[in-house]
């Protein structure tokens, strides 16, 4: 059994502390969504072309799935406090240059200045939830709170996109971020005590660094050109050779390494690798769910952008609730059959979609599938969640969270790639009949690789790492990792 005494660093209430975590997850999440419902009115203020339209979401999510991992590392060396205020103030900074956007091409760049601004705070802050709470009971109810902020942001995003994009203008979108972060970066130094890896070596692996980057970026950017130009097509296949020799080059690197970006070792002893596997499955059905309904509403039934958004609160309301419900589940049954649970509740949600009708109505063809599929994500994303980080020694607190979101992160790319492709070579036509159809045989593929998640929950076996938590006198001391003996 493995035992090891962590000294947790104390500046303020940790509940303090998990409120600011917590809204910067917020903001994180609800800025991969907010978006999208405002991408219309984008197009015509700022000249897009069709193609060129997609960089707004692409160049978001490729710098921030690509970082994810360096943002993580930089975070357990360089002190994590510091590294999130640093992610909080360049994404606020971007937020307010997307809202001043003069036209495509400058858009295109603050937004992905944005998305390297959540790379880096987005782990950072997981990391601190990790050092500030005890594993267990404290923990599971902090990561309740913080999975109802990822889980419902997205779903608030639509509203919120919606809302913003009808009665004020697209600008807002972005504005919206800049009260947040300017409030966190203010409150940080005092509500936030700073914590590294003590152990860690200052030595940084360049190359790893390098190599894993860019096999993230060129495979977020090969999933989105796939939704465009096919997936047998030459630069579609290319790129996806070329990410896969550097994922590989990059696990060569990693073997060698004097000081790893990522150890292999943090993955023995936990469940952090399949957790990782389950959320990138619980992330692909989400975000496509999310695309895909949205579609349905506006195209389909001809809802406007604030109706649309409106629509989505069901979920909103029911991921909000049952995150938090189910941090008390985990802690009396353990993650890995609530995890369980909550996967067949969103399988339950994706089957009941695919009877969607051309002429549907709200109360009785999509609120029903709303209410399961929040029931679902709710619990599934907290629960995955703990179940990754159980057991992962606090000088890996950093490395663990960015697995985690590089996970959900990548895991929603690759399936807004795969259902808009099954869902447009399904549709056969262009009929509104044919585009239902073909959304009802995307749906009908999700709720397959739901009961595939649920099935390897069988296969997770968590362990959990016996901490003993003492309040530290220096204020700023970091952490300390005193012993860890086999």
């Amino acid at each position: 059994m493995i035992g090891s005494s962590i000294a947790l660093p104390r500046r303020s209430s940790p509940w303090v502390a998990l409120s600011l975590i917590v809204a910067a997850q917020f903001m994180v999440v609800l800025d991969l969504s907010i978006v999208n419902v405002a991408l219309a009115t984008i197009k015509t203020d700022l000249g897009f072309s069709e193609a060129g339209l997609q960089w707004v979401i692409t160049a978001y999510a490729i710098l921030f799935g690509g970082f994810l991992l360096l943002g993580g590392r930089l975070a357990d060396i360089l002190g994590r406090r510091r590294i999130f205020m640093l992610g909080i103030a360049v994404f606020t900074l971007a937020s307010i240059l997307s809202g001043l956007a003069w036209s495509a091409s400058s858009l295109i760049v603050f937004r992905g200045i944005q998305g390297l601004g959540g790379a880096l705070f987005a782990p950072a802050g997981l990391s601190i939830l990790m050092t500030t709470f005890r594993e267990g009971r404290e923990r599971n109810l902090a990561l309740g709170i913080w999975g109802a902020a990822s889980g419902g942001g997205a779903a608030v995003g639509v509203l919120l996109g919606g809302v913003l994009t009808s009665y004020l203008s697209w600008p807002w979108i972005f504005y919206l971020n800049v009260p947040v972060g300017l409030a966190l970066v203010l409150l940080a130094p005092s509500r936030l005590a700073e914590s590294r890896a003590d152990n860690a070596s200052r030595h940084f692996d360049v190359a790893g660094a390098s190599t894993i980057t860019a096999s993230l970026m060129v495979l977020v950017y090969a999933l989105t050109r796939a939704t465009q130009s096919g997936w047998s097509s030459l630069s579609t296949v290319s790129l996806l050779a070329t990410a896969a020799l550097l994922g590989a080059a990059f696990l060569a690197v990693e073997r060698r390494a004097e000081s790893p970006l990522v150890p292999f070792e943090v993955f023995r002893g936990n469940t952090l690798g399949t957790a990782n596997v389950i959320t990138t499955i619980i992330a692909s059905i989400a975000f496509s769910q999310f695309f895909l309904l949205t579609l349905y509403l506006q195209q389909v039934l001809n809802y406007s952008a604030a109706e649309s958004g409106l629509a989505f609160t069901a979920i909103a309301g029911t991921v909000a609730v049952m995150s938090n419900v189910a941090q008390r589940f985990v802690t009396r049954f353990g993650p890995r059959r609530v995890l369980a649970v909550g996967l067949l509740f969103m399988a339950s949600s994706e089957a009941y979609l695919i009877r969607l009708p051309v002429h549907g109505h709200y109360v009785t063809d999509l609120l029903p599938a709303f209410i399961l599929v929040g029931l679902g994500m709710g619990i599934s994303f907290v629960a995955v969640t703990i179940a990754a980080l159980a057991g992962v020694p606090g000088r890996d607190a950093g490395i663990a969270s960015g697995l985690v979101n590089t996970s959900r992160q990548i895991g929603g790319a690759i399936g807004l790639a795969a259902v808009t492709t099954i869902a447009t070579s399904a549709a056969g036509g262009t009929t509104l009949a044919d585009t239902t159809h073909g959304y009802r045989v995307a749906f009908g593929t999700l709720a397959v690789l739901a009961l595939v998640g649920a099935a390897l929950t069988a296969t997770m076996r968590v362990a959990h790492r016996h901490e003993t938590v003492t309040a530290e006198t220096p204020v700023d001391a970091g952490l300390a990792i005193i012993e860890e003996a086999a």
